[in-house]
């Protein structure tokens, strides 16, 4: 479990995040120090040595605060010696889970994504989770501690037409170690070209259709079920928008899990509307599972 960390209050939501969820799931913390932005290398040894004097207080400041928080949680850390997007993309590599902090605008408005956060969901091949802040003046933001200890629904979207296991195991999974149950949507039929529409229809076919879609999701689910007894399963199938009925599903969610797919464009690499949609507007904790 890994976590990037560079001073703000972003960075310590997504520690206190990790840490509970390293917790929970039995596994030690990783914390990379990345700071989205660097000054030219000084010409002054003193001033070099300050600025990694400082580097070192904040690694240190964190974990000391996630070591109380949960004790006997092993924790290491490591100083990025090249751009954060590099550093975190390298860690993103080994690790299990790279969580990363995204500053709140207000529980309408979602995630503001820095150029790091985006670029790292949209090249790792590993689950990425973003977790919010939204520090107020003379306020301490919400600590992770608090969110768990009410457990909420886990929401993760399936795609029934390219399903992947990965993204099922990683839902399950993230249910389980919550003791929360797991609600499962699968939207059809829509275009989604933006990834947001206020329009919602049906043609006159549309509850046959919608039987058998839910019929394919229950069939889908039928071996994890299995698997994960503990975890109490809803299904909902429905025609729409994707990222419109995921995000009215995770309305009062504790996570919500999405895959994405490899996504061309003439600009590079981007997350795809739907991921795109869910991250910037979500109002709890989002998780991105590459899909094969």
């Amino acid at each position: 479990m890994t976590a990037g960390v560079d001073g703000s209050p972003e960075s310590r939501a997504a520690v206190d995040w990790a840490a509970m969820e390293a917790q929970h799931r039995g596994r030690p913390l990783h914390l990379v120090h990345a700071w989205p932005w660097k000054p030219p290398p000084s010409a002054s040894a003193a001033a070099n040595e300050a600025e990694r004097h400082w580097e070192g207080r904040v690694l240190r400041a964190e974990a000391d605060r996630a070591g109380k928080l949960h004790p006997g949680l092993h924790i290491t850390l490591e100083h990025a010696s090249s751009e954060p997007l590099t550093a975190l993309l390298a860690a993103a590599g080994w690790t299990e889970l790279l969580v990363l902090g995204s500053r709140g605008l207000g529980r309408l408005a979602g995630f503001l994504l820095g150029w790091v956060s985006q670029g790292v969901i949209a090249r790792t091949q590993r689950p990425v989770v973003l977790v919010r802040a939204e520090p107020q003046p003379g306020i301490e933001p919400p600590r992770a501690v608090e969110v768990w200890s009410r457990p909420r629904d886990v929401v993760v979207g399936l795609d029934l037409d390219r399903p992947c296991q990965g993204l099922i195991e990683f839902a399950f999974e993230a249910a389980r170690v919550r003791r929360a149950d797991l609600h499962v949507v699968h939207v059809y039929g829509s275009p989604d070209a933006c990834g947001f529409a206020s329009t919602r229809y049906a043609s006159s076919g549309e509850p046959e259709r919608m039987k058998e879609k839910a019929r394919e999701l229950t069939e889908l689910l039928q071996p994890w079920r299995a698997k994960y007894a503990e975890v109490g399963v809803r299904e909902a199938v429905a025609p729409g928008l994707t990222a419109e009925r995921l995000l009215h599903a995770a309305s009062d969610a504790g996570l919500l899990i999405v895959g994405r797919r490899p996504y061309s464009a003439p600009l590079g690499l981007h997350t795809g509307p739907v991921t795109h949609a869910v991250l910037h507007h979500a109002g709890c904790p989002v998780a991105v599972v590459p899909r094969g």
